[in-house]
């Protein structure tokens, strides 16, 4: 089984920021997606960022929502499955809970297959 787990949430002022952290454990081989999502009361889940693995960190590569490109960042944290999301120039706009998506690859009787994964949520809450 594999676990997903989201900290660092919270509440902050417009024009603060925020780090979220998201950690996969458990029984797999390796992350080969981590994706941040943002859900807001009344609205749909939406794409925030995702980092595609590409092996070594230096091959990964990343692609942000256009409502957030110039204000977060998606990286991989030291520890191999664990992916962050820096937060700048916070935004009320920007208040929803986050969700952290994990793909990764799992070996089965039939050989490697990927599976994916999602977090409890974390908030965030940015006050004008």
């Amino acid at each position: 089984q594999v676990q997903v787990v989201e900290s660092g949430g919270g509440l902050v002022q417009a024009g603060g920021s925020l780090r979220l952290s998201c950690a996969a454990s458990g029984s797999f081989m390796t992350a080969t997606r981590m994706g941040w999502y943002r859900q807001a009361p009344g609205k749909q889940r939406e794409l925030v960022a995702v980092l595609n693995s590409g092996g070594y960190t230096s091959d990964d590569t990343t692609d942000l929502a256009d409502s957030v490109k110039g204000r977060f960042t998606i990286a991989r944290a030291n520890a191999k499955d664990t992916v962050l999301l820096q937060m700048n120039s916070l935004k009320p706009e920007d208040t929803s809970v986050y969700y952290c998506k994990m793909a990764v690859l799992v070996r089965t009787p039939k050989g490697p297959d990927e599976y994916e994964y999602w977090g409890q949520g974390t908030q965030v809450t940015v006050s004008s």
